[in-house]
């Protein structure tokens, strides 16, 4: 009985060790894949459970299905069901695909991989990715208190002065663990895009043209020359029928702008910061016509105005947007819109910087 007991109690106590050892992944962290494509990882404890979710390069955060702890390794998975076509299109079976994410972790650095079967199962998809902890939250800023600069006139009406087109970020080849197989990664810039991006009429204007029957052709994005920090920026934008693009602060957290008029309201919807903030006002305005926004950053504290509502105020942002330049929420960046989705047009886009 006694040495029952001790085994017992040697093995609570290991128990209890590899638990305090996994509270060290516990908050948010940044992760930047192999290729430089953006990530974000919460792992968070809910009752007792371990929980959490992922962005890997596009789309929005994901629930993962489990996390759990092996030794000092971290393991994320999440169970996804694909619809398997045939050649007209037809779903003929669905089948599960697993995404499995290890990491360890050292201080406030991760170091990864991401796995995944191929689609025809006859190779594992590997990534590695590093990760850096993201500093919490701050507490919502008083805005009454906060003072910004004189008004930097971004588009003049007249000329692309101050932008630059930007190859869309896409997925392209990468190598996979069978040799010589190639597998979708992060490719931020493409140098043979095509610039979609004109001025008419004192209006910026992006017209993606894509041709029945003919290869799909590839659009540039548009970013700003400058970088900024924390800004108020007000802007006009027209969208056509099911128009979707999207104008990215500091290249990270994504405004969407989206045709949602008369849809539910959805964190993917017009003025929401896109996959993490749903708006409170569905204030949106038909497709053709002209609508405001007015968008205030301080702090990793979004604001936004569409048409001269409130539907987002002074919300916190967890981590980088789907698409974004990168995963460092510390560093200033451009803003760019996104011109690789559908046409969009904008005018009267003025930007005050925070004074700090």
């Amino acid at each position: 009985m006694r040495h029952l007991i001790a085994g017992f109690l040697v093995w609570t106590v290991l128990a209890v060790i590899a638990r305090a050892d996994a509270t060290v992944f516990l908050g948010r962290w940044a992760l930047t894949s192999e290729g430089g494509g953006p990530g974000w990882l919460e792992v968070r404890q809910d009752d007792g459970v371990f929980a959490g979710a992922l962005l890997w390069i596009g789309g929005s955060p994901e629930t993962q299905t489990r996390i759990y702890f092996d030794g000092d390794t971290l393991h994320a998975i999440r169970i996804r069901e694909d619809e398997i076509r045939d050649t007209s299109g037809k779903v003929v079976r669905k089948q599960i695909h697993p995404i499995l994410l290890t990491a360890t972790v050292s201080g406030d650095e991760l170091n990864g991989e991401l796995t995944e079967p191929s689609t025809d199962g006859l190779a594992v998809i590997k990534q590695t990715f590093t990760g850096r902890r993201i500093p919490p939250l701050p507490q919502a800023p008083d805005l009454t208190r906060v003072r910004f600069g004189e008004p930097i006139v971004l588009f003049d009406g007249k000329s692309l002065d101050g932008w630059i087109p930007l190859g869309g970020a896409h997925w392209g080849p990468l190598e996979t663990a069978r040799p010589g197989a190639k597998v979708d990664g992060w490719i931020p810039v493409d140098p043979s895009a095509t610039n979609g991006w004109s001025v008419r009429e004192g209006v910026l204007v992006n017209e993606p043209a894509q041709h029945e029957g003919e290869t799909y052709i590839r659009y540039a994005n548009l970013h700003t020359a400058r970088e900024f920090e924390d800004f108020n920026l007000t802007l006009e934008v027209n969208l056509p029928p099911d128009g979707n693009s999207g104008i990215y602060l500091r290249g990270i957290y994504e405004v969407q702008l989206r045709d949602s008029h008369g849809k539910p309201l959805d964190c993917h919807n017009m003025g929401a910061i896109y996959g993490r903030i749903t708006p409170t006002v569905a204030a949106e305005k038909p497709a053709g016509e002209w609508q405001s926004l007015d968008i205030t950053l301080v702090d990793r504290h979004a604001t936004v105005k569409l048409n001269g509502q409130t539907i987002i105020e002074n919300q916190p942002i967890a981590g980088c947007t789907g698409g974004a330049l990168w995963s460092d929420e510390s560093r200033p960046g451009p803003l760019y819109i996104q011109g690789d989705h559908t046409g969009v047009q904008l005018r009267n886009m003025v930007l005050r910087p925070v004074i700090k």
